[in-house]
């Protein structure tokens, strides 16, 4: 069986996008509800949502400390752990997994047999026309073409790392922030890993939904916590970056990257033309 998992802290708004965007991959979507004094709603918001769909499910609700990015990592090695020879996509609510082909269960087949056991990848950056954060909308209405610009900027602007590790048995540890994971005591970093599908075989584009009309205020909350455990100084650099170009992204920075892609419908692998190059430049991260 392919599950998802997904620590949901916030962003309830794009359920219904992500819940019908990965229920072409996966079997069953497992939501674990994290509340804190940022989001003490999210319960609320997000249950009667879930409860639309019969392959959704919350598995556990917990109220801890705000941003603690340790303690999401936790939530997700914990719960997968419960079914350590299945598969696993994860993801958090903004990230939206786009594999080769469209096609999960072949990548899967590939790494059975010749006994990979994780699948990395790297984040796209999704924002508005000219640089803009527009509202999430709603169900009927395609998030891919409210979000057209595609680039590389988050990494830029803050140093955020870019890797995500978005697929693993569930007998693989991931470490903070989900960027590489520990197999046979070795970290998945780099570009060799006996255990981890070759990058040039497949690497998954993580696109990043982050960049939405809450984006701003998000951020600042972040920054001002002053707490090592939320990477506030990484979000204060966003903030600050994002406030010179007048509260949007400066899409003509071509450090950026940014492109509007051809196919809003967000179907095409190939679509974003600097790809191949970002992958040289992340997995160098």
């Amino acid at each position: 069986m392919i599950r998802l998992l997904c620590v949901l802290g916030h962003g309830h708004e794009l359920l219904p996008h992500f819940i019908e965007h990965y229920t072409k991959h996966v079997d069953e979507l497992q939501f674990v509800i994290y509340e804190s004094k940022a989001s003490p709603r999210i319960l609320s918001r997000a249950k009667p949502i879930i409860e639309k769909y019969d392959n959704c499910k919350i598995v556990k609700v917990v109220r801890e400390r705000e941003f603690d990015w340790e303690k999401v990592t936790i939530l997700y090695n914990m719960f997968k752990s419960k079914k350590k020879n299945d598969w696993w996509v994860i993801a958090d609510i903004d990230e939206f997994h786009l594999y080769p082909n469209n096609n999960l269960e072949t990548l899967i087949d590939d790494c059975e047999k010749n006994l990979w056991t994780i699948v990395r990848g790297g984040f796209i950056d999704r924002v508005g026309p000219n640089g803009t954060f527009p509202k999430i909308p709603p169900k009927e209405t395609s998030l891919f073409k409210t979000f057209p610009m595609a680039g590389f900027f988050r990494y830029p602007m803050s140093g955020a790392n870019p890797n995500k590790v978005t697929l693993m048995k569930g007998s693989v540890d991931l470490v903070p922030g989900q960027h590489y994971a520990i197999v046979d005591g070795k970290n998945s970093w780099g570009t060799e890993h006996k255990k981890r599908m070759p990058i040039q075989d497949v690497f998954v584009q993580v696109h990043h939904f982050k960049w939405d009309s809450s984006v701003l205020d998000r951020i600042l909350e972040v920054a001002g916590t002053k707490k090592n455990y939320t990477f506030w100084q990484e979000y204060d650099k966003m903030y600050q970056s994002i406030v010179k170009e007048n509260n949007q992204i400066n899409i003509k920075n071509t450090d950026y990257l940014v492109e509007e892609l051809k196919n809003n419908s967000y179907i095409e692998y190939k679509d974003y033309p600097h790809w191949d190059k970002l992958v040289k430049t992340i997995t160098n991260i």
